[in-house]
């Protein structure tokens, strides 16, 4: 089954361009693990030296938070969508 993962144009340099990726992974933990091999600059951007996500960094798999789920455990399903959401902050007063 293939999963997609869905990258925000900032996040887009680190994985040569692309605006999604696809994914034979079975879980989302998975899935990031795969593309940390894969694209070790993105692997950087979404989680820490533990493995542990960012905490500025949100996933959705469709418009459900995966925090809400069952997390890096929760379950891709074939034709599955997630969304990598970084926080956006900054600008000037």
């Amino acid at each position: 089954m293939t999963a997609t993962l869905l990258l925000p144009a900032v996040l887009r340099p680190t994985v040569g361009g692309q605006a999604a990726v696809a994914t034979e992974a079975a879980t989302v933990g998975e899935a990031l693990d795969r593309l940390a091999d894969q694209w070790p600059q993105l692997e950087r951007r979404l989680r820490d030296e533990q493995g542990h996500l960012r905490q500025h960094v949100r996933l959705y798999l469709g418009d459900t938070d995966i925090a809400d789920l069952d997390g890096m455990a929760t379950r891709l399903s074939d034709g599955a969508r997630l969304h990598i959401i970084p926080a956006v902050s900054g600008g000037s007063c």
